[in-house]
């Protein structure tokens, strides 16, 4: 077994603007050659961004503001984000560092409205699911129902999340049915109703350090103590004071409601999924982030260490290597499928900027089954000794030139293989070598 390091951080950014540095929010340094141990995934879980009926095409297409900063800065660390999904303001987004993959397969994600009975997005949970090194992987963002007389709601909005949210991939098309599960987000649990102290009581108690008495009335401890939410799930220890809710740039806290710890983050590890092999996870930390004074939430982040196999290595697409393409003309690509895998009509091979930083920043494509053609293999009778040998099967595919396509400047580019189901399920299949474009029109 391999150690993966996956970092989560949750943060409501009240329609804010990410206007402060987020290097602190990621736990990165100014200094790029002091971190030697970066994460191999970023799982960043944001509600309530900014998201007007009039934005919202258009955010179907484009990175929204937050997203777009984290991206940035990853991407200077060799990051690729995998997969965004959106609701309304919930936003969550899966970055993996550059040289897992070829090894993730079966990116898929979900989501599920519980705000107003289900018929719009202000609450409700988005997911992304995935596996890694043969290990299989759930992260869910959720925003649950607000206000401290909401328990019951919260209940309900999560049992219909794990009833709504369903997968197209087998032995694990439900949340629980993965060897890991992270689950973060606004969760909204406040202090039992019953704990009859006042916002000013609450925070001088807080102020003197007074936590652990605090959460003994914390309602996300008591419901998962009896049984009736979240109690699949464990949670480390919270020595952070309360992420909600504080004055708008400020770090004093509103007194129009009690402080609470509604900015979570629980996870479960299925240990025995596997015959003689134990999966383990293991948390580093578990924090807020009290610089961060642009919402009245504070955002919460952890580190966690989660046992992989070791030896899983694929790349089952290889492209013949490309000395050039012709950016204004039709190019032949030759490519290799090394092992045996079932080829839908949805398969794709996309061209990419070289150290592209996301999966959707494709810049042209072709479909394979309309444009794959395989080459026949050369006849060589009476060879025993190729008998039982699996030889690699050989395609030729045509792309049809890059039209209008944004190429025109100078730079090194890729092709990506993706492999998809008609339920939008993804895996990346292989990589090219980088290669240069070249303009009969200057030649």
């Amino acid at each position: 077994m391999e150690d993966l390091r996956v970092y989560a951080v949750t943060f409501n950014v009240g329609t804010s603007n990410p206007e402060q540095d987020l290097q602190d929010f990621l736990s990165l340094t100014k200094d790029t050659k002091h971190e030697k141990y970066l994460p191999d995934f970023y799982v960043i879980s944001l509600q309530e961004v900014k998201a007007q009926p009039q934005n919202l095409l258009l955010n179907a297409f484009f990175d929204d503001p937050w997203t777009k900063t984290c991206r940035t800065l990853l991407e200077t660390r060799d990051y690729i984000k995998l997969k965004t999904i959106r609701l309304q303001g919930l936003v969550m987004s899966v970055y993996s560092l550059r040289k897992h993959l070829l090894n993730i397969r079966d990116i898929e994600s979900d989501y599920t409205r519980t705000g107003l009975s289900g018929m719009w997005g202000n609450k409700g949970a988005v997911s992304i699911r995935l596996s890694i090194y043969g290990c299989s992987i759930c992260f869910v963002n959720a925003h649950l129902s607000a206000h401290d007389h909401m328990l019951k709601a919260r209940i309900d909005d999560y049992d219909s999340i794990l009833k709504d949210q369903k997968f197209h991939v087998d032995a694990h098309n439900e949340v629980f049915f993965h060897d890991y599960v992270f689950w973060m987000g606004d969760l909204n649990f406040r202090l039992m109703e019953e704990y009859e102290k006042t916002p000013e009581e609450l925070s001088a108690m807080i102020k003197r350090g007074q936590l652990k008495e605090l959460l003994n009335f914390d309602q996300l401890k008591y419901v998962m103590n009896r049984g009736e939410a979240f109690n699949e799930l464990e949670e480390g220890e919270i020595d952070f004071p309360p992420t909600f809710k504080f004055e708008e740039d400020s770090e004093v806290y509103n007194f129009k409601r009690r402080p609470a710890w509604t900015d979570r983050i629980l996870y479960k590890v299925s240990p025995n999924n596997y015959d003689n092999i134990k999966l383990k996870i293991t948390q580093l930390s578990y924090k807020s982030h009290p610089k961060y004074v642009l919402s009245d939430h504070r955002p919460v982040s952890s580190d966690f260490i989660i046992k992989v196999f070791a030896d899983y290595d694929e790349e089952v697409v290889q492209f013949k290597d490309i000395t050039f393409w012709w950016a204004d003309d039709d190019n032949m690509v030759t490519y290799y499928i090394t092992k045996e895998i079932s080829e839908t009509k949805e398969d794709w091979i996309g061209v990419f900027k070289h150290n592209f930083s996301s999966l959707d920043e494709y810049i042209s494509y072709e479909y394979v089954y309309k444009q794959s053609s395989p080459i026949p293999e050369p006849r060589n009778p009476g060879n025993a000794s190729s008998r039982g040998v699996v030889k690699p099967k050989e395609f030729s595919i045509r792309f049809n030139g890059l039209g209008s396509a944004p190429v025109s400047g100078s730079g090194l580019f890729q092709l990506v293989y993706f492999s998809e189901t008609e339920d939008k399920v993804q895996s990346v299949l292989g990589v090219s070598k980088p290669f240069p474009l070249r303009h009969k029109q200057n030649d």
